[in-house]
């Protein structure tokens, strides 16, 4: 992934849109914004976008994706319709924005590419478009790793929102085994220390009643880490009072997070394959 190149094709679409979309001064913001590289190119704002994204293709590295998506994200989750129906447009404009999506949506699929919500690009390597929750309750465990993968790949850009998708991932997870379990009950607070505590009941991860004492430690372990995940999330993008300094989440932070993350998915998806079988 990290010698991946935006090819040609895509390129073209992408500078064509945002050419046709944008004027000068929010093209220059829109690129700044996903972190291209350098001072905005000369010229004029096709030739400007086109040599933009050629430079990000050239010196950005295994940054390329990131930032193609975070260049395209207005445009591929943008309610036109909706939009439309709300403001006057001419039919011609709106049929003009649909066909600049369908034009970076082929040719991201020409590509073997595939957009998730959240401006994140990956390969496309035979993932279904089906939900996280329908994952979990087919157990495709490779399609929830490439989750995780996703998470990893956004660090960079956003710890705090690598961070917060793996932590959606858990609270996923969580709610549909919850779901799938009639005797079980959702909690009134849906947030994750609360569906974590229905799980980790039900599949009878209490160190307390675990005889190993290594055991009993990697248990409670792994109880203070789910917490501790939800809880980087919430005050890694929560304010903080006067005279306390702000958190700030670095990638190394969000990258460890993840890593435990996607090691309490595995368990707790092989702990309940293990009571189904």
């Amino acid at each position: 992934m990290d010698d991946y190149s935006i090819p040609t094709y895509v390129i073209s679409a992408v500078a064509d849109t945002i050419s046709e979309s944008e004027t000068h001064a929010s093209l220059d913001s829109l690129f700044m914004y996903a972190d291209a590289p350098g001072d905005p190119p000369d010229g004029s704002k096709a030739v400007k976008a086109l040599e933009w994204l050629r430079r990000i293709n050239k010196e950005s590295g295994a940054k390329r994706l990131s930032i193609l998506g975070r260049l395209i994200e207005n445009y591929m989750e943008e309610d036109i319709d909706a939009m439309a129906a709300t403001r006057w447009q001419s039919q011609e404009l709106i049929d003009m924005k649909k066909e600049r999506v369908v034009k970076i949506k082929s040719s991201l699929e020409r590509a073997g590419l595939t957009y998730s919500a959240g401006g994140i690009i990956s390969k496309g390597e035979g993932l279904a478009t089906k939900s996280l929750a329908e994952l979990i309750k087919n157990r495709n465990i490779q399609a929830i790793d490439q989750e995780f993968e996703r998470a990893i790949r956004n660090i960079q850009i956003s710890p705090r929102e690598a961070v917060s998708a793996a932590c959606n991932i858990l609270e996923s997870l969580f709610k549909v085994y919850i779901a799938e379990h009639p005797q079980l009950q959702m909690p009134a607070k849906q947030d994750l220390q609360s569906v974590w505590k229905v799980v980790k009941t039900d599949l009878g991860l209490d160190a307390s009643k675990l005889e190993e004492r290594d055991l009993q430690e990697i248990v409670s372990g792994i109880m203070a880490t789910v917490n501790g995940i939800g809880a980087l999330r919430t005050h890694a993008s929560a304010a903080h009072g006067d005279g306390k300094k702000p958190y700030k989440l670095k990638p190394r932070h969000a990258k460890l997070a993840i890593h435990a993350a996607h090691t309490i998915a595995a368990f707790v998806l092989e702990t309940w394959d293990e009571r189904s079988g």
